[in-house]
């Protein structure tokens, strides 16, 4: 599988995304910097990492969704590429319409930096097949602005086309607001485009996917993605 992350002014988990992608593939990572305007041939994967592009001046990921690159990478995922977009990442994504919905200030307005426990609600997709439905799993989450918005009629769409592949929950899978670290709607982690192969999510896999760094809950996420390709 061949792979390539996204770097921003501002980018601070592009590394980590890398070595998440490198450790599952067994290939370094292409970094791709956001004012080249094409992509490496023959991409398997592009990842948007987190971190806080262009400052998160203006608005979260609005100023790094118009760099010259993002036009490559939304005609990829529009010719049926993998795209994974993690935090700030997910905030690129949406900016650029390839996933719906809004990302606002968390609702307490701070900002958030602690593991969470994720309860995996669909297995159906390249990103989420390694786990196990209703899996309850940790990965750690660093975000101002993670509180998913999305109105009723959105939300139906996205639960009723099974496209919400994580949701926050305590460590027994149980929904509460005390699990919920940002007051997102209907505890949303992530979600999914489509065709399923367009992922955004708050959480940070790429930074519990090795037991030296407490867990590897994270790196089947990437494991799940190689073994979508095979």
């Amino acid at each position: 599988m061949k792979s390539a992350v996204i770097v921003f002014p501002g980018s601070n988990c592009d590394r980590d995304m890398a070595v998440g992608l490198e450790r599952a593939t067994g290939r370094a990572a292409n970094m791709v910097w956001h004012k080249d305007a094409s992509l490496p041939d023959g991409l398997d994967v592009v990842a948007i990492p987190g971190g806080f592009s262009f400052g998160d001046y203006l608005r979260c990921g609005a100023i790094a969704a118009r760099s010259p690159i993002m036009r490559a990478v939304v005609d990829f995922a529009q010719k049926g590429g993998h795209v994974l977009g993690v935090c700030n990442g997910f905030q690129v994504l949406i900016e650029t319409g390839l996933l719906p919905g809004a990302l606002m200030r968390n609702a307490h307005l701070k900002f958030v930096c602690r593991d969470a426990h994720l309860k995996v609600e669909t297995t159906d997709s390249p990103f989420t097949n390694c786990y196990q439905k209703d899996e309850v799993i940790r990965v750690p989450v660093a975000h101002h602005e993670g509180n998913y918005i999305a109105d009723g009629e959105l939300l139906e769409r996205l639960i009723g086309n099974d496209r919400v592949p994580f949701r926050y929950a305590t460590p027994e899978g149980d929904y509460s607001d005390t699990a919920n670290p940002n007051g997102a709607a209907d505890h949303i982690a992530g979600v999914l485009s489509e065709n399923r192969r367009v992922l955004g999510m708050m959480p940070h896999p790429e930074r519990l996917n090795d037991p030296l760094l407490g867990g590897n809950d994270g790196a089947r996420l990437f494991e799940g993605l190689v073994g979508a390709m095979a």
